[in-house]
């Protein structure tokens, strides 16, 4: 056995048990140390998945149910900054809110490492049930964060709706598998793949199976039609704890689609594309439809993910169209990018909220951001990067992330789909720049100072300044994303 590339998630794991018993015997003046223990945990664990990674062919270990390859470490890494930026973004919210002292104690940044440990077994699985195990450990944390903050009624109402509907996709995903074994013989990714593509395989199984797979994966993405719980749960939940749904569990949510239906359901591709085609355009209309009639900033945002992440199925999609390998190469790199560029440009929105709330105030609605440049003009110029960032406006990192995906899709020859994505990319910059006009054009109604702590200064705005950045210089990561994917793909 070759633990060697298990070692990170071994680590993370001793480390949280550790980090959980040094916080029982703190008292609430110290639990500060946790917050820097879970920060210490994720630099470790990112420096041995850097030392421990081969930067050319994938390792499996494990009778092949775990793979690190390319596009694992490189999500992962991406997956380590989120969650550290999160927890940055989130300290003083929480600690304001009794989430990580007195009863509770550090159970937020706890249940924040479990719920990583489980994307990254996500992004690493190789079998169907190592990938499913991975993903219960992380839904199980995110609903016991979701409902961290007991005696806050709309908090336990949006953990409940979240639970039983992701325990009933659970279920389809789970049912879906379960065909495919039956169809196949086999829960290695490998194995379904070359036994879906022989001729002995029973195809209408496989397609059922498909479809409930399928319909769990557009859960966990949340696109329509199975979208229902993102707004609830994106309100209802303590704002820290939508910053965790919303970053980095998009990127596992990309790497088991791409493992499931890339990697393992490549010759049914007819089937399941035609899926993604439908879910996509759904998505995109309804989320940034519905997302101008909300005066909620965070369920506003709740529909813009839906519409995002209905985008970035767009490259998934296209890759299985293109008789070129190179083409599919581009357009799942293309995917990917788009991944890691909502996801960071989700951090900082979520940051400037949560910038904005303080002890017994909570900054949710649209009106809480009017006047936001006379506070705070430096503040204000980072939340109008982000947002001209998710509208997909040049010259920011969002711009190009939609415009290589559109390629993407081009290159397929489904230039309908590319016209449709790009209406609805248009009718979804009106709520963008409505934020932006709420804070350079409107009357503040709060008065309040905006003295962020040093650490959250830094990262914010180096947050929205990465998105400038990236967005003029794009070739560094897209060229690393291409390069993940061949690799992986190839080995």
């Amino acid at each position: 056995m070759n633990f060697i590339p298990l070692y990170p998630e071994m680590f993370l794991l001793v480390a949280i048990c550790a980090i959980l018993l040094i916080d029982m015997f703190l008292s609430d003046g110290k639990r500060n140390l946790t917050y820097v223990l879970s920060l210490l945990a994720l630099a470790v664990t990112a420096a041995l998945t850097v030392g421990t990674a081969d930067p050319v062919a994938s390792v499996y270990v494990s009778n092949n149910m775990f793979v690190s390859d390319p596009m694992s470490v490189m999500l992962k890494l991406a997956s380590y900054a989120a969650v550290a930026m999160t927890l940055v973004y989130s300290r003083q919210y929480v600690t304001d809110r009794g989430m990580s002292n007195g009863k509770l104690g550090g159970e937020f940044y706890v249940l924040a490492l479990f719920s990583l440990l489980g994307q990254m077994v996500m992004i690493s699985g190789n079998n169907f049930l190592v990938i499913y195990l991975g993903l219960e450990l992380m839904s199980l944390s995110l609903y016991a964060l979701v409902a961290l903050r007991r005696e806050h009624t709309v908090s336990t109402e949006a953990a409940m709706k979240y639970f039983i509907l992701g325990a009933l996709a659970s279920g389809f995903m789970l049912y879906g598998i379960s065909m495919l074994y039956g169809a196949t013989g086999s829960l290695e990714l490998a194995e379904v793949s070359k036994e879906a593509a022989s001729a002995t395989a029973n195809k209408t199984i496989l397609v059922f199976g498909i479809v409930f797979l399928v319909a769990g994966l557009a859960f966990k993405l949340g696109v329509v039609p199975f979208h229902m719980w993102v707004p609830d749960v994106y309100q209802g939940s303590p704002t820290a704890v939508t910053l965790l749904l919303g970053g980095a569990p998009k990127l596992a949510a990309f790497a088991i689609t791409f493992r499931l239906l890339v990697e393992g359901l490549f010759p049914q591709a007819v089937d399941w594309q035609q899926m993604l085609v439908v879910l996509a355009v759904m998505s995109m209309a309804i989320g940034n439809i519905t997302a101008i009639a909300q005066t909620n900033l965070k369920r506003m945002l709740a529909y813009s993910t839906i519409s995002q992440m209905g985008f970035m199925l767009l490259g998934l999609l296209s890759g299985v169209s293109n008789g070129s390998s190179a083409l599919a190469a581009d357009a799942y790199s293309a995917s990917m990018f788009y991944s890691i560029t909502y996801v960071l440009t989700t951090l900082g929105t979520f940051g400037v909220i949560m910038l904005l709330s303080r002890s017994g105030f909570e900054a949710e609605n649209l009106d809480d951001l009017k006047g936001l440049n006379k506070r705070s003009p430096w503040f204000a110029f980072v939340m109008l990067l982000l947002m001209f960032s998710l509208a997909g406006i040049p010259p920011l990192m969002g711009f190009y992330a939609k415009l290589s995906v559109l390629q993407s899709v081009v290159a397929t020859g489904q230039i309908w789909l590319a016209v449709v994505a790009v209406l609805f990319s248009l009718i979804g910059t009106f709520y963008y720049l409505r934020v932006v006009k709420l804070m350079y054009f409107d009357e503040a109604q709060d008065s309040n100072l905006i003295n962020p702590t040093a650490d959250v200064r830094i990262v914010l705005s180096l947050n929205g300044l990465a998105v400038l950045v990236m967005g003029l210089l794009p070739s560094g990561l897209m060229s690393a994303c291409l390069n993940a994917i061949v690799k992986t793909l190839a080995s």
